[in-house]
């Protein structure tokens, strides 16, 4: 799909100092630009690539001045990075408009599907499943029994979601992703062998979240897992049963949340790190990559290390830490010179 200077200046409303009929059908970076591409200058550290970059054309600032000869069409705009951040965003829904059902797939005759729906080849869809308007369902997903998916929704190849679960509108869940698996729980018996404790809630996922690749959120024992609208949760992470994560929390990869734990809104955790089942994290809270969390958490805190504790006081202990043979070296020498001192 190509696009000339002009057109792309129009969508972004900017103007075009250069030849407006030049054509791009890729993007590049500034300093890896070929023709026929579109980059974009923002950083004041790259300025100079936009003298040797062959883009055809090249997203600036309106304050830009060329100091030298340029090669590459310009398109002024009032903020460059937003600006190109746009057109990532328009160029997204172009390449993913796609629509209509694709052959073979396997439609219950119960099922409900609005205006406009994309179902790739050899995806099922279940008995009473309700699906809205503007939805993408991409080739080999499952759809069980009772699903709710909202407008506007987004399931790319591959994902499952189990039966009863309820998904908002505008939530994008990519591939290999598992929604309303069984929850983890088991009952020892006096044989000593366990024995499987049916789970028969479901998963609720509000408008606006996104699910990273292979990320899987059990289903409920009884009620519901829970996952707050604006949430965005990373690749590989395992959330389970009757978990709840609040609104516009953020959580990176191979993070692991057991079983009825409770996170508030406006979180952010980082990678690998391990929160332990029932236990209350607050709102605001903070915390570091591969930290484990065994402890209620308050509101505002900050934290790191496993088990975790506050964020300063562990940078602090840690520099001790890294010193500690030189401590124990010190200390030797200290418990030496007193042996001599009473002898």
């Amino acid at each position: 799909m190509k696009f000339t200077a002009a057109q792309i200046a129009e969508i972004l409303e900017g103007y075009v100092e250069g030849n407006p009929e030049v054509e791009v059908f890729a993007l590049s970076k500034i300093e890896e630009g070929t023709p026929g591409s579109l980059t974009f200058l923002a950083n004041p550290k790259y300025q100079s690539h936009i003298y040797t970059t062959e883009a055809s054309v090249t997203i600036v600032n309106q304050s830009f001045e060329p100091e030298g000869p340029i090669k590459t069409t310009l398109i002024k705009v009032e903020d460059a990075y937003k600006a190109f951040s746009k057109l990532l965003e328009f160029y997204n829904q172009v390449k993913l408009n796609k629509s209509g059902i694709e052959q073979p797939v396997s439609i219950a005759e119960s099922a409900k599907y609005g205006e406009n729906l994309y179902l790739g080849s050899f995806s099922y869809i279940g008995q009473n499943v309700i699906i809205g308007n503007h939805v993408k369902i991409y080739p080999n997903c499952y759809v069980g029994d009772n699903v709710v998916i909202g407008d506007n929704t987004t399931l790319f190849a591959g994902v499952k979601v189990y039966s009863e679960t309820v998904i908002g509108k505008h939530c994008t869940m990519h591939s290999g992703s598992i929604i309303g698996s069984d929850g983890f729980g088991f009952a020892p018996s006096e044989e000593g062998a366990f024995t499987k404790i049916p789970q028969i809630g479901n998963v609720i996922i509000e408008d606006y979240v996104d699910i990273g690749a292979c990320t899987t959120i059990d289903r409920a024992t009884l009620g519901s897992t829970i996952i707050r609208s604006g949430v965005k949760l990373d690749n590989h992470i395992q959330i389970a049963h009757n978990v709840e994560i609040g609104e516009n929390t953020v959580i990176a990869a191979q993070t692991g949340v057991a079983g009825s734990t409770k996170i508030g809104k406006n979180g952010l955790i980082g990678g690998q790190v391990g929160i332990a089942g029932h236990l209350v994290i607050g709102n605001n809270v903070r915390i570091q990559a591969q930290s484990g969390i065994g402890r209620n958490i308050k509101d505002d805190e900050v934290l790191q290390g496993s088990p975790s504790f506050g964020k300063t006081d562990y940078n602090k202990s840690y520099v001790h830490f890294k010193n500690l043979p030189k401590i124990v070296s010190q200390l030797d020498e200290l418990a030496k010179k007193q042996s001599k001192q009473t002898e």
